[in-house]
């Protein structure tokens, strides 16, 4: 019947139309639900999603929606009105996003855009967000849409890639999955033995170590690139590392450094850094003081510091007993604190204790609340997950890099509810659990540097815990001490009064200068025995709050209230970004082989993950075919490759190998 529609998701009314043509004018425009009076038109469940993810997106489409929702045309129809909106119809993952920026990451945004230089240095506290901005960043440079047609070198960003540099293999899958739920697909698998990466990526992400083992590699891939350079301040820690460093990126179009930090190069340069003296000078920096000051970016940080008395023999075979008071040279201290955190002595198993009492009393406002102790090396790793069995009962999570499921377990970890991980580096720079509330710092790694990233991993807010402080177990060591107070001190800034900053003096505790950083390679330390440790008194609150005493470390801890996660600017429309996804090199659309997985892919895969997945069965059907055929596995893959036209399958999209796969099911089936 004329005017009317049937079925789900039709409008039911029967009153017969007027003929001739309908137009928009004198009709009152209704927002899309999209429902009008008697008209249940629900859009598909993967354009919903999409839309929800773009603001200027979902607006183009609703205009589509409203110009047709009342007339008679199937709700499939809809989004052929316009080719923008029919390729969105087909692949929402092309669907321009918006990107809810924090007020800090849409400063550091503007001040990128500006600057004229292909190098920009980012320092921003552990916890407030660098990835965000920085793949924010990198989709708008290749996009184009800050202004500039061209990259600051005059390269054209046509065809530009993306390549990311992080410190360690863990960090590598968590850029690459950061980046998909962006829009932007880059391989966390790529090495120099793949060849060319696969049309249908953007990029890739590599370790430092990678690009110092093969720096031509590389830099084929960050000719003309975007390059972001996580936590930069790797490149200086081996002579070999920065030199190919700048080898591989000397002609990428972009160079974006990040660090947590700022850091120093007293021993040789870091490339594309340029510094005042001996330290490097950033473009952008917000501190911790300036995180806590805006609010819902990152909790404060307490630091229980457990003092002890040690007993050991020096590698001279000197005997020496001290606490943490007593003041030594740099090799002693460095031998009284190996002493301390010994697994065989009995002041790490109290400050665990201790710690795990303040992860109960934490765990009761916040239940998936977790926990992590910083090891010295392995072997003491799987020590401190011994005593944690034995003492408090609770079997750690313990993450080693040779592990070779370290990854998935830290992976595992972060989505769960189990209280404790014990890592040695792994966890203690930029990986990313928001749920960690209590730390232990048992290592004899004593830089500014690696604690405030030691920091960093506690610090995180989320949205539906509020800004409770996190607790930081440490030794009572002066350096450490020093430490701490530093960022104490950025804290009290932000919260003391006016005139309480003019009538409070310093405190004298921690005007004791710091030593020296441990020679951790001590060529004698074999020779060092531990002999005993315990713990003297009960911990002391390196930074209580203003006004108050310290409170016995481990009774149950009294929630402060929430704060908002978004710093209280929820409805600022200045902090919204819209990205629209950049083109791949080659010309492809970006939604080449697929968007969202519709054939049992989870929604947020990363294209790589997927890629992975057809790759392994493409080896399953050439290892059948070989057997059946009697071809040797060269001579298979050989053909497959032919068919499918693909060169080598580390360098296949998508598509290529689903249709290399379908190929050698269609030869299977001919057997």
């Amino acid at each position: 019947m004329p005017g009317t529609r049937e079925g789900r998701g039709r409008c039911r009314r029967s009153r017969p139309r007027p003929a001739g043509p309908r137009t928009l004018q004198g009709r009152t425009r209704r927002r899309p639900g999209i429902r009008r009076r008697g008209c249940r038109a629900p859009l598909p469940p993967r354009i919903q999603r999409a839309t929800r993810t773009s603001r200027r997106g979902g607006q183009l489409l609703e205009r589509s929606i409203i110009a047709v929702a009342s007339s008679t045309i199937p709700v499939e129809r809809l989004a052929r009105r316009s080719a923008t909106v029919a390729r969105w119809w087909q692949h929402p993952e092309v669907m321009p996003r918006s990107v809810r920026l924090r007020p800090w990451q849409k400063r550091a945004l503007t001040a990128f855009d500006q600057a004229g230089r292909a190098d920009f240095l980012a320092v921003a506290t552990p916890g407030a967000g660098k990835t965000t901005f920085a793949l924010t960043a990198a989709i708008r440079d290749l996009a184009g849409e800050h202004g500039r047609p061209d990259g600051p070198d005059g390269s054209s960003r046509s065809g530009r890639r993306v390549v990311v540099v992080a410190p360690t293999a863990h960090l590598k899958s968590q850029w690459a999955g950061a980046a998909a739920a962006l829009g932007l697909h880059l391989a966390a698998d790529w090495s120099g033995r793949d060849g060319v990466l696969p049309r249908d990526l953007h990029g890739a992400v590599v370790t430092y170590q990678q690009v110092a083992a093969d720096p031509d590699a590389v830099r084929r891939v960050a000719d003309g690139a975007f390059a972001i350079f996580d936590e930069l301040h790797h490149a200086g820690e081996e002579r070999a590392w920065g030199a190919a460093l700048a080898h591989a990126f000397e002609r990428a179009g972009r160079r974006l450094a990040l660090s947590g930090t700022p850091f120093r190069s007293d021993t040789q340069a870091i490339p594309f850094v340029r510094y005042d003296g001996d330290e490097a000078e950033p473009d952008f920096v917000y501190g911790y003081a300036d995180a806590l000051a805006e609010g819902g970016v990152v909790r404060s940080v307490r630091f229980p510091r457990v003092d002890g008395e040690m007993e050991w023999t020096a590698p001279d075979g000197e005997r020496h007993a001290h606490t943490f008071d007593d003041p030594l040279d740099r090799v002693r201290a460095g031998q009284r604190l190996r002493t301390a955190l010994s697994a065989e002595g009995e002041w790490l198993p109290a400050v665990l204790e201790r710690a795990h009492g303040q992860l109960l009393g934490t765990r009761r406002h916040e239940s998936d609340a977790g926990g992590l102790v910083i090891a010295m090396d392995q072997a003491h790793a799987r020590a401190i997950a011994s005593l944690m069995r034995e003492r408090v009962g609770i079997s750690p999570v313990v993450a080693v890099s040779e592990d070779p499921d370290a990854g998935r377990r830290i992976a595992r970890f972060a989505q769960s509810d189990e209280p404790w991980i014990v890592a040695v580096r792994m966890v203690s720079e930029g990986v990313d659990i928001p749920r960690l509330r209590v730390g232990v710092f048992a290592t004899n790694v004593v830089t500014e540097l690696f604690f405030r990233q030691a920091v960093g991993r506690l610090v995180r807010v989320r949205a539906d815990t509020g800004t409770h402080p996190a607790h930081l177990f440490i030794p009572d060591d002066v350096r450490l001490r020093a430490f701490a107070a530093q960022i104490g001190e950025e804290r009290r800034h932000v919260l003391r009064r006016r005139e309480e900053d003019e009538t409070e003096g310093d405190d004298d505790e921690f005007d004791e200068p710091p030593v020296e950083p441990v020679d951790s390679e001590d060529a004698q330390l074999s020779l060092f025995e531990a002999i005993s440790a315990r713990t003297l008194g009960d911990p002391q609150v390196a930074d209580p709050p203003v006004g108050a005493g310290t409170r016995p470390v481990g009774a149950s801890v009294e929630a402060p209230p929430a704060a908002s996660p978004l710093g209280g600017a929820d409805e600022d429309d200045e902090l919204f970004v819209e990205l629209t996804p950049p083109p791949v090199v080659g010309g492809d659309d970006v939604s080449g082989g697929g968007g969202i997985d519709e054939a049992g892919g989870a929604e947020g895969t990363t294209r790589e993950a997927r890629k992975k997945t057809l790759r392994d069965r493409n080896a399953q059907r050439a290892r059948e075919l070989a057997r059946l055929t009697g071809k040797s596995h060269k001579e298979v893959n050989a053909e497959l490759n032919r068919l499918a036209g693909v060169r080598r399958v580390t360098e296949a999209t998508l598509d290529e190998l689903e249709r290399r796969a379908d190929r050698a099911q269609q030869w299977l089936r001919r057997l």
